[in-house]
């Protein structure tokens, strides 16, 4: 940090400790933007650095600028005022400090990687419980508040008496945990928020026919995307960026060149029926879905989810979402090949644990064979090629078997 630098402080509480925020463009030039550690209040220098103050400057453009650099002092003494009379109101040293740690907070959580969405879910649950009375910087006070949350009526405008959910509360719990983490708030060893940890349970898997019911009810842009996750098992998300460049056609490979949750590229062979369902879609954009938003395709494919539900009169149909085919491509792939380091690679695990999941779901095979015959070379590589598996050899016949 330059002397410059290092000599900037905020003008509403005085601290120097500051994150760069981007640069704002002047007439004179461009002006580096911060924003405050303490107090979150963002702002820029009422001049740019250098060496000769302005009103040593003599030029018609100086006065100008002398002028312009008047008015943004004014500016920004007017708004400091009014903050200082709001942080009076609310709560003065206490609330500013509370904002600039969930400034912080969030900061910290970008530069780890974690995607804007994600940051700002967090911040949300802790301030809410922050609303309801907990102390942000007291690990007693949130695990109570985490403990005792109850469920809002939005239409009453009410508080109800049923508690949050295991999973609500386990993610609050960890966004907390996060939050003392980065801001060094010791927690006492008689809190325990792994309490909250909900056990484990196995994914809910659809039959196959379910699936093809819905996506063959759904409509072509939906039910491409349905079919690029059966037989790929992508993220959602991972899906959804993918561009045309891409995508091999004529070949049938996908490359997934933008994975989440820091995975690792990976390519796809794909089928025949879904290279055709592709080539259907407009080539108008860059990504292949569009220039809309995920949520919104997602809204879209749960109305034409419902539609089929009430069609088929098949209730299961309301449980399957994007990432059930995940569930579903894992636990295939896992019982067609035994190997769950292969299935880790497919899925991108970046733990084996993650992956190890679909070992303990339902066994597909049955113990009813087809059992074949073969008599020449010939016969024996058909065999083999349609999924036979060699057994045995009596009086110069091969035998194979299949499962039904």
């Amino acid at each position: 940090m330059t002397e410059d630098a290092a000599a900037i402080r905020c003008p509403s509480c005085g601290d120097t400790r500051l994150f760069k925020d981007g640069i704002r463009k002047t007439n004179h030039g461009d002006v580096q933007r911060y924003l405050c550690r303490n107090c979150s209040y963002r702002f820029s220098p009422s001049r740019p650095p250098q060496k000769n103050p302005y009103w040593a400057l003599n030029s018609p453009d100086a006065i100008v600028s002398n002028r312009q650099i008047l008015r943004l002092e004014a500016k920004n003494l007017v708004e400091v005022e009014t903050r200082q009379e709001t942080a009076q109101r609310e709560g003065t040293t206490q609330t500013a400090q509370l904002k600039g740690s969930l400034a912080l907070y969030a900061a910290k959580q970008l530069t780890m990687g974690l995607k804007e969405r994600t940051v700002k879910n967090r911040v949300s649950v802790l301030e809410l419980l922050q609303k309801r009375g907990a102390d942000l910087l007291n690990p007693m006070s949130m695990f109570k508040a985490i403990d005792q949350a109850k469920k809002f009526d939005p239409v009453n405008k009410t508080m109800t008496e049923e508690a949050w959910s295991d999973g609500s509360k386990n993610y609050a719990a960890e966004a907390y945990l996060k939050f003392c983490q980065i801001l060094k708030i010791p927690i006492p060893s008689d809190v325990n928020f792994h309490k909250f940890t909900p056990c484990q349970k196995l994914p809910w898997l659809p039959l196959e026919t379910e699936i093809d019911q819905l996506i063959a009810g759904c409509s072509r842009r939906v039910a491409a995307f349905l079919q690029l996750l059966k037989e790929t098992g992508v993220r959602s998300g991972e899906a959804w960026n993918i561009k045309w460049i891409d995508i091999d056609l004529e070949r049938g490979i996908i490359t997934i060149n933008a994975p989440e949750k820091r995975g690792r590229p990976r390519q796809f062979k794909v089928s025949n029926k879904l290279s055709a369902m592709l080539n259907m879609l407009p080539k108008n954009a860059q990504k292949m879905w569009g220039n809309t938003k995920l949520n919104y395709f997602r809204q879209n494919f749960i109305n034409q989810r419902k539609r089929m539900a009430h069609k088929l009169q098949n209730p299961r149909i309301l449980r399957i979402t994007f990432h059930t085919f995940r569930h579903f491509y894992g636990t295939m792939e896992y019982h067609r090949t035994k190997d769950p380091l292969y299935v880790q690679e497919r899925l991108g695990h970046r733990s084996i644990l993650s992956t190890m999941v679909y070992t303990h779901l339902v066994k597909f095979e049955s113990d009813d064979y087809h059992v074949r015959v073969a008599k020449t070379l010939e016969e024996d590589k058909e065999l083999l090629e349609a999924g036979f598996e060699y057994v045995t050899e009596r009086e110069d016949l091969k035998l194979y078997r299949k499962r039904k």
